[in-house]
């Protein structure tokens, strides 16, 4: 008690001068005047701003946990996207055998049923030959090779080598992969990266009759084992007349932005193995 009465007595004139400043600014504040009115607009004014900085910064806080929320409603949704698919499948089947007349009975054929598993992406090249993506997801997590790899808005390529807990995935900006890709009236061809433009993709020798302009989509197709069907690689940027063959050369711009990729989905095709087994037994012969 006598430390708290010699602190009082120290300060006393500064605990004074605070004091009447405090009761100044109150009744100026409560008095109808233009500068309590202004004192008020002021002091709200000052309470706004701090409390827009503590709203910035606890969502800055939230913004992994807000990631990581997104990633899982749009697993969520794919799954739901892939089921209605198969619906659609089935639902034109059995209109067409109604239409025809012939048998009714329907045999479901599923060729694919995929897993998606997230992930961020920790190190990307995109001004290589052959550029690789490593990814914090590896074979704890359920991440074999030869999975396919997507973003949000389209194709990003497959998985080549897999440690405890990472991965590292073959770029769809690379040499050593071609995607087997499809026009919106189904025309395939391949799809070959042009490394002197790392934004570049180009399909060759289209045939020149079709009708293909700037802004059509391109999509994978069904053939391959690695990357599910209707997967957007990009969308056709020019179109040109090669005049040696008199066919057509598309050039596209890819749909994932290499340059600013953060996560991505890794899909396993549970019945891939099944499927690739099918199809090596006439090699085998």
């Amino acid at each position: 008690m006598r430390n708290f009465i010699l602190i009082i007595r120290r300060f006393f004139n500064l605990i004074l001068f605070v004091g009447l400043e405090i009761v100044c600014f109150i009744l100026i504040a409560h008095s109808r005047t233009l500068q309590g009115d202004d004192l008020v607009s002021s002091a709200n004014t000052a309470i706004g701003i701090a409390y827009q900085k503590q709203t910035d910064l606890v969502y800055y806080i939230n913004l992994g946990k807000m990631n990581d929320t997104l990633l899982s409603e749009n697993v969520r949704l794919r799954k739901l996207v892939d089921r209605y698919t198969t619906l659609d499948t089935l639902r034109d089947t059995m209109v067409h055998k109604a239409l025809t007349n012939t048998d009714t009975t329907v045999h479901i054929v599923k060729y694919a049923d995929y897993r998606y598993r997230t992930a961020k992406v920790i190190n990307n090249s995109v001004d290589g030959i052959n550029n690789y993506i490593t990814i914090d997801r590896g074979a704890k997590q359920g991440i074999t090779k030869g999975m396919a790899v997507i973003s949000s808005t389209g194709l990003v390529g497959r998985v080549e080598y897999v440690s405890a807990n990472f991965a590292s995935i073959l770029s769809i900006l690379s040499n050593k992969q071609q995607v087997s890709a499809k026009l919106k009236d189904g025309t395939f061809k391949s799809t070959v990266w042009d490394n002197e433009h790392p934004d570049v993709f180009m399909m060759k020798d289209m045939p020149p009759e079709l009708k293909i302009k700037r802004g059509d989509s391109v999509f994978t197709t069904p053939y391959g084992n690695t990357f599910p069907a209707d997967v957007l690689i990009g969308r056709v940027a020019k179109v040109e007349l090669n005049k040696k063959n008199g066919k057509q050369q598309l050039y596209l711009t890819p749909a994932t932005n290499f340059r600013n990729l953060q996560y991505v989905y890794v899909i396993e095709n549970l019945m891939s193995e099944e499927r690739k087994q099918l199809e090596e037994l006439p090699a085998k012969k």
